[in-house]
């Protein structure tokens, strides 16, 4: 996997160090469940808090569009 290096936004979350897509996935599920984000009935929804929505450009985006929104911010 190619190492891509993220978005200002995005290595508020990541970190800034270039990673593959696996590990930035990986790592914004972890801030993602550390801070509770995911909605209590429907667990493919997640909120976003500040950082996340300066990356999804909403307030709530799907677990499954989440990978494509992120992908924009790498590079």
């Amino acid at each position: 996997m190619k190492a891509m290096t993220p978005s200002a936004a995005l290595a508020a979350i990541v970190g800034s160090t270039p990673l593959p897509r696996t590990d930035v996935t990986k790592k914004v599920w972890e801030y993602i469940k550390k801070n509770k984000l995911q909605d209590e009935v429907q667990k493919r929804i997640i909120i976003a808090d500040a950082k996340l929505k300066e990356i999804f450009g909403k307030a709530k985006a799907d677990m499954f569009e989440m990978t494509k929104l992120i992908n924009s911010h790498l590079k």
